[in-house]
């Protein structure tokens, strides 16, 4: 419920409120789990993170994704940064959409 609460205050801009509600979350010990995207590429799973580095490919699959968002701006894609609900500003939001886990994982099927 803390999470969803959060969520919900950042939604609406209220970044004071997602304040109190995050410090209450880490006064009772609760911890949000990072969400993943995972892959099967030759019968093996591969599981990615947001901002993910800890891949051995790591490289190839930031260079995939950095091709992919050239090929996509290119054809007119605007990212939709409302759907970040982190108080940073337009490129930080931009790039936090860039590399969600669930572009990793594409990328990295991709190569």
């Amino acid at each position: 419920p803390f999470v969803l609460l959060s969520n919900i205050y950042a939604a609406t801009g209220k970044w004071d409120n997602v304040s109190n509600v995050r410090k209450v979350m880490k006064d009772r010990g609760v911890k949000k789990k990072p969400g993943c995207s995972c892959i099967v590429v030759k019968k093996k799973v591969h599981k990615f993170v947001a901002r993910d580095t800890s891949h051995p490919q790591k490289e190839e699959i930031y260079a995939e994704l950095q091709k992919l968002s050239r090929q996509v701006e290119e054809e007119g894609y605007v990212p939709d940064t409302k759907v970040v609900l982190h108080d940073a500003g337009e490129v930080n939001k931009e790039h936090i959409l860039c590399y969600h886990s669930e572009k990793l994982a594409i990328a990295f099927g991709l190569i």
